[in-house]
């Protein structure tokens, strides 16, 4: 594996550490540019980034690196180029059950109708909790 690559397959690297001042939340992005097969190892890459994710969030390396955003809610979003299968939005929904009070999931599927290719509303689900 390249270890300089970010996205979901490499689960080392935190892709993305963001204020989003209209939430007044951090947001930890992570990408995925392939599209989506349900296949196991590829469940398994993103329950591995989640996993650092996480960690990364509540162990307190986050406030270490960026002080400014203590005591924020966290919103984790997963900002993919395409819609996830049925079996990944079934592991989603598990991950969003058991998540850590003060953190929050995302999926955000560009819109291409968007102006630069922005999120859509509605069924992407960004910013859904």
């Amino acid at each position: 594996m390249d270890s300089l690559k970010n996205g979901v397959q490499n689960p080392a690297v935190i892709d993305l550490v963001a204020h989003d001042p209209s939430s007044d939340e951090v947001v930890l992005g992570m990408y995925e540019e392939r599209a989506w097969d349900g296949s196991e190892e590829r469940l398994f890459e993103l329950q591995e980034k989640l996993n650092t994710y996480l960690s990364f969030a509540i162990d307190g390396e986050m406030n270490e690196a960026y002080p400014q955003y203590r005591g924020k809610q966290i919103r984790v979003q997963l900002n993919c180029f395409f819609s996830p299968d049925s079996a990944t939005f079934a592991f989603l929904d598990q991950v969003k059950e058991a998540l850590p009070e003060g953190v929050t999931f995302a999926v955000c599927i560009p819109d291409p109708s968007q102006p630069s290719g922005e999120c859509g509303t509605g069924s992407c689900g960004c910013k859904e909790s």
